[in-house]
């Protein structure tokens, strides 16, 4: 064999170990179309009518299925006066923005102490806004109970329930015209996740820290202890979604069986906005842990638990992905801003809660600095 020859085998052998190695490291995101013009398209639909909320619902609690009294004409022209809010008045430039949606669609992996519900909404609606220019980053989220007019259906509904395809859109598409809508803001890439996800995403960082100021708990699916813990991805999902959180009332006490014999109250304040704060706690959380990769394996740990995990928009690409996420190492995380849809509580006549829009979303970016006036 000459020489020349015995250097081309090895160039050959390199280069397909180097073929082999990114083929087993990077992983095949699941992605899905997203078409931001036919998102803009939709977005500036605008009617004059609005069908009724839709009366059937799922139950959290128990997952089932049933029939609610629809709301009657005089409380439908009543809402619609309270949606004077929901269309920004203009719209919001100079940032890229990345829609993430967590979903509750649920599968036999996902935690046992959720339940199973049929089908899928958003149940995480949160907006990255990065300004490329001044490194202003901000995470907005939506509350999921916000209710809007589908600019497809023209029901009344919560946000969450434009998470759906149809004739206009796939579900991520329609989510993405809600939340331009209300906002102003182009949506440029999504991603998306399940319960599931979620729980796999911590448990790739072999758990997460969460800080409490008090002891609290829900049912059997979650007991913080005051202070701070590392959790699994399990027991933060289920901290995240609570609404029925418990605090601890004295001391802990069990009982001569072991078991919890403690006094609990129903924690003050947990609503929908309470969990958006949960869910940018733990956003945060893991945008810190970026800086632990440090070695080859933590990184590889990481982007499996993302291939099995999320999917993306058919144009986010993987290096898109990585950088944007690269870029977040060794930034002052208490300078990101923590924003939330300005809203007030709302109750059905059939005492269902909703979330109406209290200020114009254009007027109220002004007002924090998110644009300037």
């Amino acid at each position: 064999m000459n020489i020349l020859n015995k250097y081309t085998y090895l160039l050959l052998g390199i280069l397909f170990s180097a073929a082999l190695v990114i083929f087993t490291i990077l992983p095949s995101f699941e992605t899905q179309e997203f078409n931001p013009e036919r998102v803009e398209n939709l977005s500036e639909v605008t009617t004059n009518t609005t069908k009724p909320l839709e009366s059937n619902e799922t139950s959290e609690e128990n997952n089932i299925t049933k029939p609610i009294p629809e709301i009657t004409e005089s409380e439908q022209s009543e809402i619609e006066k309270l949606l004077v809010h929901n269309k920004a008045k203009s719209d919001i430039n100079g940032f890229k923005a990345y829609l993430l949606i967590g979903s509750d669609e649920r599968d036999d992996n996902s935690s046992a102490s959720r339940g199973f519900v049929e089908g899928q909404r958003a149940d995480v609606i949160i907006v990255g806004l990065i300004n490329e220019v001044t490194s202003n980053h901000f995470l907005l989220s939506v509350p999921r109970d916000t209710l809007i007019v589908n600019a497809c259906t023209e029901n009344l509904e919560r946000i969450n329930g434009t998470y759906s395809q149809n004739s206009c859109g796939n579900n991520a598409e329609n989510l993405a015209v809600a939340v331009k809508n209300i906002t102003g803001i182009r949506i440029d890439h999504f991603a998306s996740f399940n319960f599931e996800g979620f729980e796999n995403i911590i448990d790739s960082f072999e758990g997460i820290e969460i800080c409490v100021n008090q002891t609290q708990k829900e049912g059997y699916s979650f007991e913080l202890q005051k202070g701070c813990q590392v959790v699994n991805g399990p027991t933060a999902l289920n901290w995240v979604v609570s609404r029925n959180t418990e605090v601890l009332v004295g001391e802990k006490i069990l009982n001569e069986k072991g078991e919890d014999a403690s006094e609990w109250r129903k924690m003050d304040g947990v609503s929908d906005l309470s969990r958006n704060e949960r869910q940018q706690y733990i956003i945060l959380q893991l945008l810190k842990r970026l800086n632990d990769f440090k070695s080859l394996t933590e990184l590889n740990n990481f982007i499996n638990a993302l291939e099995n995990s999320f999917v993306t928009d058919d144009k986010l690409t993987l290096n898109t992905a990585i950088n944007t996420l690269w870029n977040f190492k060794d930034i002052n995380f208490e300078n990101i801003e923590k924003i939330s849809m300005p809203t007030s509580p709302y109750e059905l006549s059939d005492g269902r809660q909703v979330l109406i829009i209290s200020e114009n979303f254009s007027e109220f970016a002004q007002k924090i600095g998110l644009i300037s006036s």
